[in-house]
């Protein structure tokens, strides 16, 4: 499946001569200014469409040929030399996760759609609701975070579909309404509502579809969905060396794509999709790749969308590349670097419309962020969060050191940049502290709905001076005599921006 989205124009830079006029021809600029023009247009973001995605964007498979029905392991494991394994035309139910050989392909040119469920029947009515007993698993530990802290929903990885259509779970017989479904995991029970009366019901049962269990793995042109993935866990597991290209990875209760101490893997051109937690998924992978995907529309379980690795995609103590993705509609952070992250560039992504912040740098190591479009993210969070800089913005920089915001379009977001320092203890490359920290050439456009941009800090970790440089930025604020900017605990206008030492060689309008 393939979605773009129209945007303005291309890139125009003003050049601006910082040093001044001379008749000196062996004349520079004083090293400590800068040489950046200011901004005068979007970036090159704006005006491109993701390309195709999904499994309509696949090459032709040539290779052994898995039909509807197989149990794919038996015929991997049938040729252990490996090889290209083509999934073909129709349903193919998982009931064990697959497990390919090193340098093998499993890929699909037919339209294959690996589903981890189960169909449900002999339902039978009860007291005005309709169960279908034994088809749960036996209960198991419990772990993640929910919107809702009471009841925590969000941690059964089950989930129900009547006619492809996802249902909502509750947690008591009596809260039971159409559209959801009541799982008793001690009788081993399964409730809905509605009559399942001439209607395909699935649960999702399988826990994952692919797992990192070699090297050098491609997987290409598949749809994967209804895999009961644990909170943090994958549907489509990544390795080392994999390529994981043209998929379409959708429905499924946790992580969609996650890669798992996969140095040098490549994600790209997948739609990933209305997946329960997290579209995709980094874990202590170097040197990673993940580049035109469109990423939309995940957390649809219940996690919690402030604080707890919801939404697009989130890495942890890993590095590489996040580059030329859509990240749009996510009920969570939009893309999130949290913990050790280090060498880290998140460049030309289009970031929309995400329920927390368009981008989250945290307790991390250098980074690029650069030219990206992050417009409309913040209006929907929930518990534990709220307008300040604290909550975050569309872009937000916390206790990190050596990172680069420049040259990315921040507009209409909840908030434009929050930059914030906190006490964090330390990290592999030492203390998390917020140290050379550089805003420049951003294009901030803060409409009415947008609150701040600015710096905030804990007594116990003040922002050293110098530790945070805002310049040569173009804002747009509605009033020079608005306060729309803050630090160290006073909001200010423009001018007290500036007399505060930040933003000196900017301009607003």
């Amino acid at each position: 499946m393939g979605r773009g989205f129209r945007s303005a124009g291309g890139v125009v830079l003003a050049v601006f001569l910082v040093a001044g006029c001379t008749d000196d021809k062996a004349a520079s600029p004083p090293p400590d200014e800068p040489t950046v023009a200011l901004p005068s247009g979007p970036p090159p973001a704006a005006s491109i469409k993701l390309g195709p995605t999904g499994p309509a964007a696949a090459a032709k498979c040539v290779g052994v040929a898995i039909p509807a029905g197989t149990d794919p392991q038996q015929v991997i494991d049938a040729h252990p030399d490996g090889g290209t394994f083509c999934f073909g035309k129709g349903l193919h139910r998982i009931t064990r996760a697959i497990r390919p050989v090193d340098g093998s392909t499993l890929a699909s040119s037919e339209g294959a759609v690996l589903t981890g469920s189960v169909q449900l029947t002999r339902w039978l009515p009860e007291g005005g609701h309709w169960v279908v007993r034994g088809a749960l698993p036996a209960p198991y530990k419990l772990k993640g975070k929910c919107e809702d802290e009471k009841a925590d929903p969000c941690q059964l990885a089950e989930q129900v579909f009547v006619d492809g259509v996802h249902l909502s779970r509750v947690m008591s017989l009596d809260q039971l309404t159409a559209g959801t479904f009541y799982g008793d995991y001690q009788s081993n029970a399964l409730y809905l509502a509605d009559d399942p009366a001439g209607k395909d019901v699935e649960m999702s049962r399988t826990r994952t579809a692919v797992e990192a269990s070699a090297r050098e793995v491609t997987v290409s042109g598949l749809t994967i969905e209804h895999f009961a993935s644990l909170p943090q866990g994958g549907a489509l597991e990544v390795g080392t060396g994999w390529k994981v290209v043209a998929n379409e990875v959708r429905w499924n209760h946790a992580v969609g794509v996650m890669v798992i101490e996969g140095d040098r893997a490549r994600v790209s051109g997948n739609t990933v999709a209305d997946n329960g937690q997290l579209g995709i998924g980094q874990y202590h992978s170097a040197d990673v790749k993940l580049t035109g995907n469109l990423v939309t529309r995940n957390n649809t379980d219940g996690f919690w969308i402030a604080d707890w690795e919801s939404g697009g995609i989130k890495s942890t103590r890993s590095s590489g590349e996040v580059s030329g993705n859509d990240i749009v509609a996510n009920r969570g952070i939009g893309m999130w670097s949290d913990i050790a992250e280090y060498d880290r560039k998140i460049v030309g992504n289009r970031i929309r419309d995400n329920a927390a912040d368009g981008i989250r740098y945290e307790i991390s190591y250098q980074a690029e962020i650069s030219g990206n479009v992050v417009e409309g993210n913040g209006f929907g969070t929930g518990r534990g969060s709220g307008p300040s800089l604290w909550d975050g913005g569309g872009i937000n920089v916390n206790t990190s050191a050596g990172v680069s915001v420049v040259g990315n379009l921040i507009k209409d977001n909840r908030n434009g940049i929050a930059i914030q320092s906190r006490t964090r203890g330390d990290g592999p490359r030492g203390q998390y502290v917020l140290k050379d920290v550089l805003i420049e050439a951003n294009q901030v456009v803060m409409d009415e709905k947008t609150a701040s941009t600015g710096v905030v800090e804990n007594k116990e970790s003040p922002a050293a001076d110098g530790a945070i440089r805002f310049s040569r930025n173009s804002y747009r604020i509605g009033g020079r005599q608005a306060e729309r900017f803050a630090y160290r605990g006073e909001t200010m206008t423009w001018e007290q921006w500036q007399a505060a030492g930040f933003d000196k060689d900017s301009i607003t309008s």
